[in-house]
């Protein structure tokens, strides 16, 4: 019987969609970082699900990218969607 794999943590279930989002609407990790007001290397970080995010950066992030916070956590959100 093959192994399911682990459910994502919450934070990584955020980078995940967050970097897919930001795909989808093609948008640049600079012209995201810029308009939520956080360097883009710490945006990279989020992304890459290897720094906490407090719930205010979350909420700046959201709305810079016009997605709903509870959508950016929601593990079926983006799902269908490949990375590239």
């Amino acid at each position: 019987m093959p192994k399911s794999k682990p459910a994502l943590t919450s934070r990584e279930v955020f980078a995940r969609n967050l970097r897919r989002a930001r795909r989808l609407k093609d948008i640049t990790q600079e012209s995201l970082a810029l308009d939520a007001g956080v360097p883009r290397a710490y945006l990279s970080r989020v992304e890459r699900g290897t720094i906490n995010i407090s719930i205010d950066n979350a909420d700046a992030l959201s709305r810079a990218i016009g997605v709903p916070l509870h959508d950016l956590v929601d593990p079926a959100k983006f799902a269908g969607f490949d990375e590239q």
